[in-house]
This record gives structure tokens, C-alpha cells and sequence, in this order.
């Protein structure tokens, strides 16, 4: 869960570098981002069911193995083309790593432990995130930006012996494994999923011809992706879990949560820069608050949920996001750096709580021989959150700023423009809440039914 996130995080900061190296402009090595981000979002519930299928230890090893190759391609390529395809493949690895480490924890933890499993693996998410600009700004600094991948490789090398070691060996052939795997499926989710990441990062919000045309293929091939499950004998996506409200409440939840905490990423530079003028050389560590926060508050969280109960921990969450958002959205300029990165911990530290607790619901309620896809299902739903945040928020606070180009905006457009973003954030999140207080029965009567 670390390196995946870390390899997220760590790229973005030697953007600049990379394009020196390959005489590239901006939109030419953002592609070094959007395959990884892709590659994850396309494949990862498809990852996920054929982990159930073929055996989750298995196929685990061998998206490590592909995850740590395509690192060390990353590092040694010689065109910035070649750099982006081994990008895409480390991505068709990391969405086994996601998908399947949080299905292992579900199938091997015991249920009385599953929310500080849980906890722990949004720690380490966190820390990914959180290490990610300062050791590579370290490493670009020192030995230049292929250090940053050639670095990561070993990691993965380690993570592979560690997993062949440790993780249980998978059971017997397992009796879904004998109806097939949905082809069909896997590519219609695949090129839709494809299809809305590229309309909703693309454009940058703008949504011209192309991330119109992109929407409307996506939709397309929604449809013919739900009549496509129902024909199958043994479909990627069981339609009928759907009809489950916990766990379409979760994932809807992580959808829209995930959007918010795309706020704090996007807007948090321009608005630490332009509205409160803080240097470029601190503007790095002052948002590094949010993932530290996450950090430290994700066993804690996992213990909380294994104490009080998913749902309790679920609705306090939200209601901390939502005090936050407000909190980001009321303060004035005057408070300065500290108004802000109290909003801030405010809000990271409630999502480690939501995350650990909607995790751990989605995750202990579900059959054996859906936890892989099911798992896919749920990073997926943060990714699309992630990415339409990247776009329609960032969309938002540069409209409602009421500037051309928000680079020279004035630093009381820049504060206008973000307390419209965080307004909005707060409106989600209180959907999101509005969802968990309606789908509290349903979570309880399903934990009476489990519970032995």
C-alpha cells in the first residue's frame, strides 16, 4: 500500500526536471502521471476479480514483480514515450498491490482486528503520500530525476520477497475460477473508466469538444457494460450487490469524500501562494500537514472502529470533514499559515476516520469470492473521486476567483475563490453524511446477520 501511493506522489515533483531532460513542454510529461493514474483506474476492479479467481497471493506477486520491473524501466528510459508506457505498466501493477492487500487483510485478520488492519494500511497510504515531494525533491536535488525510480525499484524488489515469504498460500482452485473470467466486462469497465479519467483531466475542467466527446463515450460504454453483466454467467460486477445500501452507500461516500480531499491538493498551493504569500520552499511542507496528520491518525482510527463500531466512527468523520471544510471556507487571510493548517488537520485527520471506517464496513460484509473485486471497487471509487475533484473543483475555484489565469490572480480573488471551493466541500461531505445516517439500519441489521 506504500509504494503505489509513494509512486504517486514522488513523480509529480520532478515534472519540471523531466521536461528539461527530454525537452518536452508541460502537456507532454503530465502523461507521465496520467498512464500510472489510468493504468490504476482502468484495471483495478479487474485486477480485483481476478484475484478472486485465480488466487489473490498468486497474482499478488506477480503485480509486484511487474509494479518493481516497470519502476526500474522508468529509471533507465531513454525517450520520454518509453518513460510513459513503463508508467502505464507500473500502474497495471499497483492496482493488484491496492486491490489485492486490502482483500488479504479482510480474508486473514481477524474480525475483531479488521479496523486497525485497515487503519494501518491508510497509515501507510498516507506516509506514501506524505514522503513522496520531500524524498524526491532530495533525490532530484542530489543525483537527478531517474534516482527517484531507481530508488523505488529495490523497495519493490524487497516487497516481493516479503510477500512470497509471509502471505498465506492460496486454497484450493476455487469453484468460481472453473465459470471464467468476463473479458467482455473487464474491457468495456476498462475503456470507460479510460474514457472518463481522460474527459476529466485532459482539459483541466474546461470540458471542451473533447472532454464532451470522451463523456459521452463514457456513458456508452456504461451502458453496454451494465447489459453485457447481465448476460454473462459469470460477470466482472455482480449488478445485484448494488442492491446491497451499505455498500453502495460506501462507495458513493468514498466517491464524494475523496472529491473533497481533492480540494485540499488542488486549491492548498494557489491559495498558501497567492492569498497568503508564502514562499515556494515552504509552501511543500506547509501542505505535508494533511498526510502527516493522516499518518498519525490512522491506527488510532483502526482502533476506534474495532472499539466504538463502524457507523459511529463513519458519521464523526464526516461531521469533523464538514467542520473543516467550513472552517477552510470562513477563515479570513488575516488568520494566516495557522488558520489554514488547523482546517486542514481538521479535515485530514476526520477523513483517516471516515477512510479506516468505511474500509472496514465495505470490506467485513461481503462473500469471500468477491472481496478482490469488491476491493478494486472501493480504490476505484477514490480514484474517480480524486480525479473529478482534480477537475471540477479546481474548475471552481478558478471560475468563482473571477481571473483569467489564477497564476497572477490578486490575493483577494485567490481568497474569494476558495472559500466558493470549500463551500462546495462542505455541501458534499453533508451529502455524504446525509448518505451514512440513511444507510445506519441497513449497516446494523447486516452486522446482526454476521454476527455469529
Amino acid at each position: 500500500m506504500l509504494l503505489p501511493a509513494l509512486s504517486t506522489s514522488i513523480v509529480n515533483v520532478g515534472l519540471p526536471s523531466m521536461a528539461e531532460g527530454f525537452s518536452a513542454s508541460f502537456q507532454q510529461v503530465q502523461w507521465i502521471v496520467l498512464a500510472y493514474l489510468l493504468a490504476i483506474s482502468s484495471l483495478i476492479v479487474g485486477v480485483g476479480r481476478l484475484g478472486d479467481i485465480a488466487g489473490r497471493r498468486r497474482l499478488l506477486l506477480v503485480g509486484i514483480a511487474i509494479f518493481t520491473t516497470a519502476t526500474f524501466l522508468s529509471g533507465v528510459a531513454p525517450t520520454l514515450w518509453l518513460l510513459i508506457a513503463a508508467r502505464a505498466s507500473q500502474g497495471i501493477g499497483a492496482a493488484s498491490m491496492m486491490a489485492l492487500s486490502m482483500a488479504f487483510v479482510a480474508e486473514t485478520v481477524p474480525k475483531p482486528r479488521i479496523g486497525r488492519a485497515m487503519g494501518l494500511l491508510g497509515t501507510m497510504s498516507a506516509i506514501g503520500t506524505a514522503l513522496g515531494p520531500s524524498l524526491g525533491g532530495l533525490l532530484i536535488a542530489g543525483f537527478g530525476w531517474r534516482a527517484i525510480f531507481l530508488v523505488t525499484a529495490p523497495l519493490g524488489l524487497l516487497t516481493f520477497v516479503l510477500a512470497r515469504r509471509y502471505l498465506p498460500a492460496d486454497g484450493p482452485t476455487r469453484k468460481t475460477g472453473r465459470l471464467g473470467f468476463d473479458y467482455v466486462g473487464t474491457s468495456l469497465l476498462a475503456l470507460t473508466l479510460g474514457a472518463y479519467s481522460l474527459a476529466v483531466t485532459l482539459e483541466r475542467g474546461v470540458f471542451g469538444p473533447l472532454s464532451v466527446a470522451l463523456l459521452l463515450a463514457a456513458a456508452v460504454g456504461l451502458g453496454l457494460f451494465v447489459l453485457a453483466e447481465k448476460r454473462v454467467t459469470s460477470p466482472l460486477i455482480r449488478l445485484k450487490n448494488f442492491r446491497d445500501p451499505v455498500l453502495s452507500a460506501g462507495l458513493g461516500m468514498s466517491a464524494l469524500v475523496s472529491t473533497v480531499m481533492m480540494t485540499t491538493l488542488v486549491v492548498g498551493p494557489f491559495h498558501l501562494s497567492r492569498a497568503l504569500g508564502i514562499q515556494p520552499a515552504l509552501i511543500g511542507l506547509v501542505m505535508s500537514a494533511g498526510p502527516v496528520v493522516a499518518a498519525l491518525t490512522g491506527v488510532p482510527a483502526g482502533r476506534l472502529v474495532d472499539r466504538l463500531g463502524t457507523q459511529r466512527v463513519v458519521v464523526f468523520g464526516l461531521i469533523g470533514m464538514v467542520i473543516g471544510s467550513i472552517s477552510m471556507s470562513l477563515v479570513p487571510i488575516s488568520f494566516g499559515v495557522a488558520g489554514y493548517v488547523i482546517s486542514l488537520v481538521v479535515i485530514t485527520a476526520s477523513y483517516a476516520l471516515f477512510q479506516t471506517a468505511n474500509n472496514t464496513t465495505v470490506m467485513t460484509g461481503i462473500r469471500a469470492d468477491q472481496r478482490g473485486v469488491i476491493s478494486g471497487m472501493l480504490n476505484l471509487s477514490r480514484n474517480l473521486g480524486l480525479l473529478t475533484g482534480a477537475s471540477v473543483m479546481g474548475a471552481v475555484f478558478a471560475f468563482a476567483s473571477g481571473a483569467t489565469d489564477i497564476t497572477t490572480a490578486l490575493p483577494d480573488d485567490v481568497a474569494t475563490g476558495t472559500r466558493w471551493a470549500f463551500a462546495l466541500a462542505a455541501t458534499l461531505v453533508t451529502v455524504a453524511l446525509g448518505v451514512a445516517i440513511g444507510s445506519s439500519r441497513s449497516t446494523a441489521v447486516r452486522d446482526q446477520l454476521n454476527t455469529p
